[in-house]
């Protein structure tokens, strides 16, 4: 065979090669595109994807396009909730609480979260964040295992897996001495044990570190939301610098004074709930980067429930929420959208947020972003996540309305796409 033939034989076969090789692009025809940038909707706009990746946002499909008739409907970047439980089913009240970890086995919780998974991939979220499987063990390392093999539907998942607590403060609590029962947490005192709890979280899959750094809640006379805080200092301190050392971060449960200040002071990645947070570390947090996740609804979803059974204190952390949120976001602090679903049932929408967070002071604008580009930065993945541009994965999600002049239909997803696969389309 001479050089020219060679050359034309080699030719062929890369032209063969690109035409079997490569799927025809689909085009996603959207009547509005918030791009998770922006404070306002681009008009009649063209998304093409070819496989899992955003190719361009143009004005016209290409000709040998497949397209998605959205022209109804408004276009956004997958939604991301940064704080979820999905073995969880909702936990108004300790009884609630206890008889999942009493009642139900782990294999069952587990199964159950298999049916969270996706709904919360159908709400919208295409990625989430699971801070803990409430006494099931790496269960939710299992599930993330299941939905990146395809076994099961669901959102891409950073998991916490156990979660870390001292002796004494956390549930299962109040059982008689010798009756052994089981913890919503691995137990850790002192600073050495602490370093490995998070060695081995890490090394069954944990991809953050959660930490519970404050419990019995009370306000002072001043307004202010008082705690117990869990860890010292440098147990806290430890764990940061362990979780840290192995390139993981830090996730803390912190809702009062103490849990926040401390947590701060040990270099957390974000606050979780954080219904009180003083100016001054408010202040700590924007200069450092420290994301707060305030789930707000979750926080009026069980406040009458606890209030019946003896803790007022609950209904009166909601306004000391809705001041600590305007401070926070007049301070400048990075918040990233987060729900504390399986905190409620999963039957319930985890996107009441949004309008929890606008009814706090958020434009719609800014709560959306909160879920997208936002959220995207605190997982580590705004290269990747967050926006609708070319080279992004292409998560896209889609709602009947215009959620920047009414945020609630971000309840009323009805389009969702993960890495360029329909996930849900109405008929």
């Amino acid at each position: 065979m001479n050089a020219k033939v060679a050359f034309v034989v080699f030719i062929f076969i890369c032209e063969s090669a690109a035409m079997f090789g490569q799927a025809s692009a689909t085009a996603l025809r959207c009547g509005g595109l918030f791009d998770g940038r922006s404070d306002s909707l681009q008009k009649n706009v063209v998304v093409v994807i070819q496989g899992e990746k955003i190719q361009s946002v143009t004005n016209a499909a290409p000709a040998d396009a497949e397209v998605i008739d959205l022209s109804r409907e408004t276009c956004l970047p997958g939604l991301i909730d940064t704080h979820t439980h999905i073995l969880l089913q909702g936990d108004i009240t300790a009884a609630d609480y206890d008889q999942q970890l009493l009642k139900q086995s782990p294999e069952y919780r587990t199964i159950l979260a298999t049916v969270n998974a996706r709904r919360a991939l159908e709400y919208g979220f295409t990625s989430i964040r699971d801070l803990e499987t409430e006494g099931a063990g790496y269960a939710d390392a299992d599930v993330k295992k299941a939905i990146n093999n395809g076994v099961i539907p669901g959102p891409r998942m950073q998991v916490a897996t156990r979660a870390l607590d001292v002796t004494g403060a956390y549930p299962l609590q109040g059982y008689a001495p010798d009756v052994v029962v089981p913890h919503g947490v691995q137990v850790v005192d002192g600073a050495d044990n602490a370093r490995q709890a998070v060695r081995e979280q890490i090394s069954h899959g944990a991809d953050w570190i959660k930490v519970y750094s404050d419990r019995s809640y009370r306000v002072r006379e001043d307004g202010v939301l008082d705690d117990i805080p869990t860890f010292t200092l440098d147990e806290l301190r430890a764990i940061v610098d362990e979780a840290h050392r192995e390139r993981h971060k830090v996730a803390s449960h912190a809702m009062a004074l103490y849990g926040v200040h401390n947590s701060v002071e040990a270099g957390v990645d974000s606050i979780e709930h954080g219904n009180y947070i003083a100016d001054a570390d408010l202040k700590t947090m924007a200069a450092h980067r420290i994301f707060y996740v305030p789930t707000i609804f979750v926080g009026e979803y069980v406040a009458q429930g606890r209030a019946a059974e003896g803790a007022p204190v609950w209904v009166k952390m909601i306004q000391i929420h809705e001041d600590t949120f305007r401070r926070a976001m007049k301070a400048g602090v990075k918040i990233a959208f987060g729900t504390d679903a399986g905190g409620f049932d999963w039957k319930v929408n985890p996107a009441k947020e949004f309008s929890s967070m606008v009814k706090f002071g958020m434009t719609p604008a800014q709560a959306i972003r909160s879920s997208t580009s936002m959220a995207a930065e605190l997982l580590g993945m705004k290269d990747s996540l967050g926006t609708v541009e070319a080279g992004k994965l292409a998560d896209i999600v889609a709602v009947p309305g215009d959620p920047l002049t009414d945020v609630s239909v971000m309840e009323k997803v009805d389009f969702v796409m993960k890495s360029g696969v329909v996930q849900k389309k109405k008929p």
